[in-house]
């Protein structure tokens, strides 16, 4: 598929000559050998990332963890849950489960992440108590703290595909659902 060339000002507007494809000079339509091989049939794989067919029945099969489509709202909200505590902590996600959480799927991240800013600070309040004893003791939040960063990404990171990833529970302890 060939660009043409760049809209001009005034097309922006919906069914506009812009959307159309346009013929320049020196394209020719039809002439392109790559759009006349044969395009391969795609083989059906059973594959477990895959969406299940329905069964016998014509009922249809619940996903789990899928919420059908997400609006980029939610995707934001979801994604603030597990950005937001990297500047302040467990008050990020527990604004957006209190205030924001109206779907299923920004309640679920909002959940977690929560989950995970409650697991975070308590094991800073018992670790920091447990150091006063031990001073090796202070290295037990210390490498938490790194294990829910690096969860926070991954969790963030399909939370703005639109997607849910759970966390373990060592890590997001399942207080809140």
């Amino acid at each position: 598929m060939a660009y043409g060339p760049p809209p001009s000002p005034g097309q922006g507007q919906p069914g506009s000559a812009w959307q159309q494809p346009q013929q320049t000079p020196w394209q020719q339509p039809g002439n392109n050998a790559w759009q006349q091989s044969p395009q391969p049939q795609q083989q059906q794989h059973n594959a477990a990332w895959q969406q299940p067919q329905p069964q016998q029945g014509g009922g249809t099969v619940q996903i789990p963890g899928h919420y059908g489509p997400v609006s980029d709202d939610d995707k934001t909200w979801s994604l603030m849950a597990y950005v937001g505590q990297f500047l302040v902590g467990v008050i990020a996600p527990a604004i957006v489960y209190l205030g924001k959480a109206r779907s299923p799927f920004v309640r679920r991240h909002a959940a977690q992440g929560l989950n995970m800013g409650i697991a975070a600070t308590a094991v800073w309040i018992v670790g920091g108590l447990l150091s006063l004893a031990v001073e090796a003791f202070i290295w037990v939040p210390v490498l938490f703290t790194a294990a829910v960063m690096v969860f926070l990404v991954f969790a963030g990171r399909a939370a703005n595909r639109g997607e849910f990833r759970r966390v373990p529970a060592v890590v997001a302890w399942p207080l809140l659902k």
